[in-house]
């Protein structure tokens, strides 16, 4: 069965970092069933270029696994970069079906805001003092410690990355 039997969307965020060079701009895509990240670009401009890191960083996550995004919900506000021709195209061209706000209302995306606000505020608060590249290594850092490290309350106290083993019987594993 594909993922989409089980009501999997990824939920996406593109935020500004301040860095000692200026703003960088951090795109994040998040599966929704297990609370990872599963895809994220750091990049110095307000491009699409960002976003499309993400977004194939996503897709080979869920490839490496063997698991299909075919119907796939991909949710996400109706920002310049992901209503862009070439990232609507990757989407269908992954048949992943697009979900987009109609207000811009934070709460039409609420595990995205909830999970930017604790990347954000709990591990790349100091960016001001670093320049691009040392901000790039802590967003490595942050992503890994959340999806390897950090218990959620909403999966019962268990890592993304612990959803989405063998050993949790994930349903997007065992189909």
């Amino acid at each position: 069965k594909p993922i989409s039997d089980f009501n999997i969307n990824l939920s996406t965020y593109f935020s500004t970092l301040h860095t000692s060079e200026g703003f960088a701009f951090l795109s994040l895509v998040t599966d929704g069933y297990s609370r990872a990240i599963v895809g994220y670009a750091l990049h110095p401009t307000l491009s699409s270029k960002g976003p499309m890191k993400a977004l194939q960083m996503a897709i080979d996550f869920y490839r490496s696994r063997g698991m299909s995004i075919e119907g796939v919900i991909h949710h996400s506000d109706r920002g310049i970069q992901y209503a862009s021709k070439e990232y609507t195209q990757k989407l269908l061209d992954n048949q992943v079906r697009i979900s987009m706000t109609q207000t811009g209302d934070p709460l039409h995306n609420a595990l995205a805001e909830r999970m930017n606000n604790t990347v954000k505020n709990g591990w790349l608060y100091e960016c001001t003092k670093m320049n691009f590249q040392q901000t790039s290594i802590e967003v490595d850092k942050a992503i890994y410690s959340y999806n390897w490290m950090r218990p959620h309350q909403a999966i019962n106290m268990k890592t993304p990355m612990q959803m989405i083993s063998e050993e949790n019987k994930n349903p997007l594993l065992f189909v």
